[in-house]
């Protein structure tokens, strides 16, 4: 059985958003996104592939095809394949997410 103890896994970075890997294979992949404030995952797409992200901690600003809202610890919301989606941490706060998307991009 394969058990990760989540909070012990988050850490950000100065630089940039830090993506921390959770469970990865070849049909989903489980990540922790940290931001600090300020920090962002531009908005992009992905042909084929689900997202959903889900707020552990802080309150993170979403773009999903042409809407954006503020969502706070507890909350989801799920970028569907080739919907523009992004994120950035628009509050004072850190923000950790639990993302998975499946299938995952190709690398």
């Amino acid at each position: 059985m394969e058990i990760r103890r989540v909070r012990d896994r988050i850490s950000f970075s100065p630089e940039k958003m830090r993506k921390v890997a959770l469970f990865d294979s070849p049909r989903l992949f489980y990540d922790l996104y940290c931001l600090l404030p300020g920090q962002e995952q531009r908005v992009h797409a992905h042909e084929g592939s689900d997202k959903v992200y889900y707020v552990l901690e802080g309150t993170a600003r979403f773009a999903v095809g042409e809407e954006e809202r503020d969502l706070s610890a507890g909350e989801a919301v799920i970028a569907r394949a080739s919907v523009p989606h992004g994120v950035r941490n628009a509050s004072g706060e850190n923000v950790v997410l639990l993302v998975t998307m499946a299938p995952p991009p190709r690398r």
